[in-house]
């Protein structure tokens, strides 16, 4: 439940809508009310407040604040009542329909930090706070971000405050146009009196400091997760701070590999192990062993996966783990491990030998098994089957193909 549902009533969606039908609902309500289309007054205060609607709705952030607390919520965020919140109206409809707006925009965002924090598989599963030293700017408490003393401060008349010129000159039957550098402020569009220069800043308006931020990876984040602290990026005067990003980096696991919320082990076990049970341990991510338990007769064929459940990874906000996924490798005894009277009573416990029929009639050639040596059996050794390969010159000097027989005459 929501507290307060008159953003959506404005835009015409429920509140359960997804931000698919917000954004289809603002489009077709920006079209009807729009000045250009509609220019009486009520129209364009009702363009106003959907579109203002809509700047809320369509921020996850925002618009779980306004559930949750209604407009009264988002007043610390740039944020009133219809009419009055957001005033975004010319700047979204530019943004959906390709127009321009003449309107000044408000002060720009700076550029965000990133920064990539490791993680071990342990730690994405327990958790892990890491204090990281951060190097930012901030504005000059001495002047107030003004670079000197209250009138010392004045715009550049050379270049009325824009920080840039307009030069024109000719090039033959060419006239161009170029932007360069006001020489009088250097690009800063103001002028500072030196003796009324901040002594802190030397006029910059910033200051350099050094902040320590506590980066909390929550148990279960996954690769790649971002954890962000807003507006600690770099400070600058009619510049709001970016944001301090640090996205999770999982680091490969000698043991485990994660897919998700589940984990994957391959275990080796021994032969005697897969068929007539046994034990294996593991040693787990969170740091304790499993003790798992081959029921005796449940034959473990290789390659085979079980499963422990709830052995995964920590799933965030749900509750609860992922699971642990084994795949079997079987190890079997090195040849000749024991002697034939051994060898004839398992012939006596294992399942009989399917041995093929071959019919009375057929021609039979009895084989022998060899161990593979790929210099001497590998397709580069030769391609005739019998370890070599060679070209042969007929009497009228062409050369033979390999593989390729002649004609009978």
């Amino acid at each position: 439940m929501v507290k307060d549902t008159k953003l959506y009533d404005l835009l015409g969606v429920s509140p359960g809508a997804d931000d698919n039908q917000i954004k289809k609902a603002y489009r077709k309500s920006a079209l009807k009310f729009h000045p250009d289309k509609n220019p009486s007054e009520e129209a364009a205060e009702k363009f106003k407040e959907i579109t203002s609607a809509y700047e809320i709705l369509s921020d996850s952030q925002k618009r779980e604040v306004y559930d949750q607390f209604g407009l009264e919520g988002l007043s610390g965020q740039g944020a009133g009542g219809p009419g009055g919140f957001g005033g975004f109206g010319e700047d979204l409809f530019s943004q959906f329909f390709g127009g321009g707006s003449s309107r000044p925009r408000g002060p720009q965002k700076g550029r965000d930090i990133r920064h990539e924090i490791p993680a071990t598989l342990e730690q994405l599963f327990k958790g892990r706070t890491a204090k990281l030293a951060l190097n930012k700017q901030l504005i000059c408490k001495s002047c107030e971000g003004r670079g000197g003393k209250e009138g010392s401060v004045k715009k550049c008349t050379a270049c009325s405050g824009q920080g840039f010129k307009f030069v024109t000159r000719q090039m033959g039957p060419m006239i161009q146009r170029f932007q360069v550098e006001c020489e009088s402020c250097h690009g800063a569009g103001e002028i500072i009196d030196p003796k009324g220069r901040c002594k802190v800043c030397s006029g910059k308006k910033v200051v350099n400091e050094r902040k320590v931020l506590e980066v909390n990876i929550e148990p279960g984040m996954k690769d790649g997760q971002r954890i962000v602290f807003q507006g600690e990026a770099d400070q600058s005067p009619g510049i709001i701070p970016g944001d301090v990003v640090f996205v999770v980096s999982e680091q490969p696991h000698p043991v485990f590999k994660r897919d998700g919320n589940d984990l994957h082990y391959d275990a080796e076990i021994d032969l005697l192990s897969a068929i007539a049970g046994g034990q294996f341990a593991v040693k787990h991510v969170s740091g304790e062993y499993l003790k798992v338990e081959i029921v005796p007769g449940e034959v473990i064929s290789p390659g085979s996966v079980k499963v422990i459940e709830g052995k995964g990874m920590p799933i965030p906000k749900y509750g609860g783990y992922g699971n642990l996924l084994i795949k079997f490798n079987i190890k079997f005894p090195p040849a000749h491990f024991t002697d034939d009277e051994t060898l004839k009573k398992l012939e006596e416990i294992l399942p009989p030998r399917n041995v093929p029929s071959i019919p009375a009639d057929a021609e039979v050639e009895d084989c022998v098994l060899a161990d593979f040596d790929s210099s001497k059996h590998g397709a580069r050794a030769g391609g005739n089957g019998r370890g070599q390969s060679y070209d042969s010159d007929d009497e009228d000097g062409h050369h033979g193909a390999e593989g390729v027989q002649c004609a009978s005459q």
